[in-house]
């Protein structure tokens, strides 16, 4: 009985160890996705802090095989990189750009200017009070100059501003355009050339098929060039959804920005498969709880169907970027794998989601086999 016991042990050990091994992110054998596009465009993922640090090295080794494009997640926007004035923080950073440069990958810089994540300091003075015009110039000036300088003829992109315009295709009234008008962004384009001449320069912004939009980021494509300003590449984040945007609208905006003459870039794709929340749900106790449920299907793992439904479409957005490879110079992940995904907490925290090229397990989504190379 013992005997008997200690084999059916180790046997279930033995397939324990194997699924953790399988599990744990061991990068196995099988193509590179970057090799099926080698061709084609670059492939990318944005890279978090504990991969920047080598914290994950199961998610560093699966960049360093799969991805020949990185850009950081959150450490180069300008409120993290300088939180107070003329207070750098340059750690995480540096290492991201060495981890590029001793990996041979396309290296891009996010952001140079983002309402979003944007230090306060920025804005006001020692009162709290808004800055001039001349002095928030100058401030963006010494930041652009600052970050850009630093890793010149190393970070070979910038996404230089960062949604700036809302859905409609009308500004967004941050405090950039608050202070400085429409003028702070051919400011800040004219500022990051000056500060590294060879460097390519980005719009970067999302739900970039609405058409509104699109003829916004048109005419601001236009109004740079006629002012001789450089501007290489719209970046479309791609944050796209099971029902939206269509192949079909998608493509369209694609082709507007090629006919506008810059390339595009698909900078922070991602594609969740989970419900988007009803904002008029009720407050009620019990249907909140099942509201949440509904939320939340996936803690588990994927359906067959639904992760076939999931690759097929992601597959038809890879066979739309192929057919205009020749506008389209790069796809950068938002993220590594799903379990690190911000679509885990957005816009419900907690939720589980299955957004991005890699799986938990650090293996790739089977849409993939049928562009690797053979």
């Amino acid at each position: 009985m013992i005997s008997k016991l200690s084999n059916t042990l180790m046997v279930a050990l033995a397939a324990m160890a194997l699924w953790a091994c399988n599990s744990s992110g061991r990068v196995e054998g099988g193509a590179a996705i970057k090799d099926g596009f080698a061709d084609k465009f670059f492939i990318g993922t944005a890279m978090n802090a504990r991969e920047i640090t080598g914290e994950d090295s199961a998610a560093v080794e699966v960049i360093k095989k799969h991805f020949n494009a990185i850009v950081a997640e959150n450490c180069m926007k300008p409120g993290p990189i300088q939180p107070r004035e003329g207070e750098f923080n340059w750690d995480l950073p540096d290492r991201m750009v060495a981890f590029g440069e001793a990996n041979n990958m396309f290296i891009t810089g996010h952001v140079l200017l983002w309402h979003s994540q944007a230090p306060r300091w920025l804005f006001t003075d020692s009162l709290g009070n808004a800055v001039s015009p001349e002095v928030l110039t100058q401030r963006m000036k010494d930041h652009i100059y600052t970050v850009v300088g630093r890793y010149k003829g190393k970070v070979k992109g910038w996404d230089v501003v960062n949604e700036a315009l809302l859905d409609d295709g009308s500004y967004r009234k941050s405090r950039f355009y608050e202070i400085l008008g429409e003028e702070f962004i051919p400011l800040a384009f004219q500022f990051a050339h000056e500060a590294d001449p060879d460097a390519e320069l980005y719009y970067n912004d999302y739900n970039e098929w609405y058409p509104g939009k699109v003829e916004a980021i048109v005419k601001l494509i236009r109004q740079l060039r006629e002012r001789g300003l450089r501007i290489d590449a719209v970046g479309m984040q791609g944050h796209i959804g099971m029902d939206h945007p269509t192949i079909e609208e998608y493509e369209n905006a694609i082709m507007a920005y090629g006919n506008a003459g810059v390339k595009v870039m698909v900078t922070e794709l991602d594609m969740s498969i989970l419900p988007f929340p009803d904002r008029n749900v009720g407050a009620e106790v019990s249907a909140d709880f099942d509201y949440q449920a509904k939320l939340n299907p996936y803690t588990e793992g994927l359906p067959d169907s639904v992760s076939v439904a999931w690759n097929n479409r992601m597959g038809e957005f890879f066979d739309l970027l192929l057919k205009h490879a020749d506008l389209v110079t790069r796809v950068t992940a938002w993220g590594t794998t799903d379990h690190t995904s911000w679509k885990n907490n957005w816009p419900v925290r907690g939720r589980t989601d299955y957004p991005l090229l890699i799986d938990r397990n650090y293996q790739p989504k089977p849409f993939l086999e049928k562009y690797a190379k053979k």
